[in-house]
């Protein structure tokens, strides 16, 4: 596994070069540094405090759940679970790998599976909801400033995540289903010639089993998922705000929030299906022909490297860093917990 997301993060790491190679090949950087030096800090520190509050959103959605479903978790936490799930979603293809690392450190703090997979599904469908209306809503004001191939783009966007979503329905409301995807795990397992099928079995069937209680319990209490979906409305409102004040910071006002919030809420929706690891190139590219009319020729380059910087670059950094400091912590409890056991060993 460890194998597997340092490749990820090295072609992660080589898109990104490749993508600013591209886009400022033959820009004089003098230029570029003078057009970011004027710009105005206040802004930028309001846009970054948006990106902490939208963490803290998805930490809060995580921590409701968690607790109705009656596991014990902290704002701490939920918090570091959120960056987990930020820092592995960047840096995998169709962000893959943000999920099952956050129910691996979850289970690690002593949380079921079966409610840590019913948790974030059940923000991943919230957050699929909340994607696919802002941005059909506001696709209407905001046509115009798309070309065709960006909205082929869109509509390709708009189909992935509701697949995404409708596979998630079904995960959460079809028991049926859900039974049926755990007999083509097993077939799976059978065909590849998986040792201890039976077991593995036995511990999958124990997890839905826990899984479709609580899923039936979350059912039959709609006002969690509707107070998940409230919060998710304000977390990605805030997450699109992003751009209006990184658009204030260079000194222009001729646009007001909810206009370049519908605008970032279209840019999303369009690279959010595309599996390319953070999107990563296409969202940069995106964004230069989203905003192209927004910005000066001037200032559009530096723009969308100010605003992908506080939306995505910057914060990929810090969850890196929670991820460091979780795993070497995580190291030296193995090796604390291993020579434990060898005293105990000893001693009999």
């Amino acid at each position: 596994m460890k194998k597997k997301y340092l490749r990820n993060l090295i072609l992660f790491v080589l898109i990104i070069l490749l993508t600013f190679y591209i886009i400022f090949k033959g820009k004089d950087i003098n230029n570029i540094m003078n057009v970011l030096s004027g710009i105005d800090l206040k802004y930028i520190l309001i846009a970054i405090a948006c990106m902490c509050v939208y963490l803290v959103c998805e930490a809060i959605n995580i921590g409701r759940t968690l607790k109705a479903l009656g596991e014990k978790s902290t704002i701490y936490r939920n918090i570091k679970y959120a960056l987990i799930g930020f820092f592995f979603s960047s840096v995998t293809p169709a962000a893959s790998g943000g999920q099952p690392m956050q129910i691996y450190y979850m289970n690690k703090d002593k949380i079921s599976v079966a409610n840590s997979t019913l948790t974030l599904l059940i923000n991943l469908t919230c957050i699929q909801i909340v994607t696919i209306s802002i941005a059909i809503i506001s696709l209407f004001f905001n046509y115009k400033y798309m070309s065709w191939l960006l909205i082929w783009f869109f509509i390709l966007g708009i189909f992935l995540n509701a697949t995404a979503l409708t596979l998630l329905l079904i995960s959460v409301l079809s028991k049926r289903m859900t039974n049926g995807l755990i007999n083509i795990v097993i077939r799976l397992l059978k065909f590849f010639k998986v040792k201890n099928i039976e077991e593995k079995k036995n511990i999958i069937e124990n997890e839905l089993t826990k899984y479709q209680f609580s899923a039936t319990y979350i059912k039959s209490n709609g006002n969690i998922i509707l107070k998940a979906l409230l919060t998710t409305y304000v977390q990605f409102l805030i997450f699109y705000s992003i751009s209006y004040w990184v658009y204030r910071s260079f000194g222009l006002n001729e646009y007001n929030i909810w206009q370049i919030i519908s605008m970032q809420s279209v840019l999303y929706a369009t690279v959010s299906g595309i599996p390319s690891p953070g999107a990563v190139g296409v969202s940069e590219g995106a964004f230069l022909e989203m905003f192209r009319n927004i910005y000066s020729n001037e200032m559009l380059n530096e723009a969308m490297l100010l605003n992908r910087g506080v939306n995505f670059y910057l914060f990929v950094i810090i969850s890196s860093v929670i991820v460091m400091i979780y795993t070497v912590r995580d190291k030296k409890e193995e090796k604390l917990n291993n020579k434990e056991n060898e005293k105990d060993h000893t001693i009999e």
